[in-house]
Order: C-alpha cells, then structure tokens, then sequence
C-alpha cells in the first residue's frame, strides 16, 4: 500500500516522471500531469533544478519501500522559484528564489516541473550557490550535516575519516567538518583526490591501492558512506570511545553492541526535515565554507540515463535533473 499523498491540482499541466511499477531505470516514464496546487502552509515551486540520490535509486527498485507501491514520483532535491504560496504562508513571496528538501520521508514529487510542499521545508537560494548546486544540496547536506554536528557534535581539533569522501554526501561532509575545525581525511580513488583538496580534504586515501587501516593514524570519528566490512575495519583505526556514524541502512556491517564491545561507538544517521539545520546550509554557503559539485546536468526526461550513471556509484559529488 503507497504511503505518498494526493496533492491539490489546478486546470494547468506540467512534465513529471512517474513509474507504474517497481524495477530498473526503464520503468521511469515521462507523463504530462496536472500542476499542484499550494495548500495551506504550503508553497508552490517551479522547479529549475532537482538532484538525483541514491535513495531515489533504491525507492524505484524496491529496495527501500519508502512509498509503498506505485503509481508514485521520484525526487526530494530542489532549487526553484517560488510561483504561488497558499494560506497563512508569510516567509516567503512569488518570486523567491528557493532550495530544499520537499516531502521526505514522504513522496517529494521533485521529478517535475512544479512541486507544492511545506514552506518550512524550503530555504532561500544564497546567491553564492548557482541554482544546478541548490538543487543538489538539501538531502545530501542534511544527511552530513545531521551526521556530523547532531549526532558526532564534532569540534576544533578532532580527526575525522570520510569514506567515499569524493560522493554526494561525501565531498560535502568533508567541507562541512572542515567548517567545524576537524582535521579531515578521505578515502577515494586518486583520480578524485585535486577536487577533494580543493574542498579542504587535509590528507586522502586512495582505497583501491592502499588499505587505509594501515595508512589513517587514530580518529575520533568516522563517517561511513560504505557500509559492509568498512564499518568494522573502522573500528580499529578509531580511538577509544570513538565514533562511527552511518547513513547505510541495509548492511551497515557493525550494530551498536557490537561496536561497544570493541570499545568505541556505532550510530546511524537519517536524514530528517529541520529547518535549522536547512538554514545552517544556507549560512555556510553564503560564507563560501560549502559548495555542492556538480558532476553532471540532465533534462529532466533523461532520468533513466541519470539513474544508470547514479548506479555506477562513480560521480564526483552529485547529478542534477533540469526541467
């Protein structure tokens, strides 16, 4: 049974991807669709930029049924400008330019030309981040953040190890960790090493040829973009008491018991609405402490290609959908 709401519609249309059934990127499908329209407390965005993330990837697929069965749309990343606000909104005007993370954990709908969600689930677009970069920043900004300052409450002098440090959550993880006074290392192939420099990586790793339990002197956090064995091999590089957060649900590769019995600790990250954390993003980037790198731009009804470069789990930094 879907979880995913109906959404108020008008007479007018609009392109949106949706999918009828779950499976590979070939079940995604360009549909014409009414336009929604803004509830109370919500604002309608005409959506110039949409992110793609690897929970979109496993919600398709059904490996996360997140939203049930289809019939349902993909996409909680986006950047647009604010078309219409229903009633009782009072923070933002038509016109607005906005970033943010519509819907999640429910349907987002971002997938489209249009989407209509909570105004609190929306910031206003610094200048400094171009529009293709907000659209790729709320979920994966969110998730490290969330990680790093609410869970891990990392501060000035601390070490701290990014796995996959050069992917969506990663590079900005490193970038925001920097921003907290962390002494930063990453793991990721070395051909992604100059960007990550570029980001504020202190000292990197190339995973591939060298087993960076051998090469990382002790941390006192880990940020586990991986999964699997890598939770556990973390353990032994982390000092004691240390901690090891993870945003992988479905083999994380470590529980919390067994973590404490190795000594240090082991806590999952999801992601979840807040509009201060939102607005910390929003601070960072307009202080130029964070910028989302943008591998790839695609018309919105190339999601399919989107979705199997996504899969080959080898973009730097993110994929973005342009309606």
């Amino acid at each position: 049974m879907s979880v995913h709401t109906t959404a108020r519609t008008s007479a007018a249309q609009m392109n949106a991807i949706t999918q009828q059934t779950l499976g590979g990127p070939e079940v995604l499908e360009s549909v014409v669709t009414a336009r929604p329209l803004p509830g109370p407390g919500e604002v309608l965005v005409r959506v110039h930029a949409a992110g793609v993330n690897p929970v979109d990837l496993a919600v398709r697929a059904g490996y996360f049924p997140l939203l049930g069965e289809p019939p349902f749309s993909l996409g909680w990343d986006v950047a647009g400008t604010v078309e219409g606000v229903g009633e009782g909104v009072t923070r933002f005007a038509a016109g607005d330019e906005v970033f943010g993370m519509p819907g999640f954990p429910q349907a987002g709908n971002a997938y489209a030309e249009y989407v209509a969600a909570p105004a609190e689930q929306f910031e206003r677009r610094p200048e400094t981040l171009p529009v293709a970069e907000a659209g790729a920043l709320a979920l994966s900004g969110l998730t490290a953040y969330q990680a790093l300052v609410g869970i891990a409450r990392v501060s000035p002098g601390q070490r701290v190890l990014v796995h996959a440090a050069a992917g969506g959550v990663g590079h900005l993880a490193v970038q925001i960790a920097k921003s907290l006074g962390a002494y930063v290392i990453g793991t990721a192939r070395a051909e992604k090493h100059t960007i990550l420099k570029q980001l504020g990586a202190d000292e990197l790793i190339d995973y591939s040829l060298t087993d960076f339990t051998g090469a990382v002197g002790e941390v006192d956090v880990v940020l586990d973009l991986v999964g699997g064995e890598y939770a556990r091999r973390s353990a032994g590089v982390l000092r004691p008491g240390g901690l090891i957060v993870s945003t992988i649900d479905h083999d994380p590769g470590l529980t919390p018991e067994e973590a404490l019995e190795l000594g240090v600790r082991f806590e999952p990250v999801i992601v979840h609405q807040s509009p201060e954390d939102l607005a910390a993003l929003r601070r960072l980037a307009e202080s130029r402490a964070l910028r989302v790198h943008v591998a790839l731009t695609l018309p919105l009804a190339e999601v399919g290609r989107a979705h199997r470069i996504s899969a080959e789990r080898a973009v730097t930094g993110k994929l973005v959908l342009i309606p």
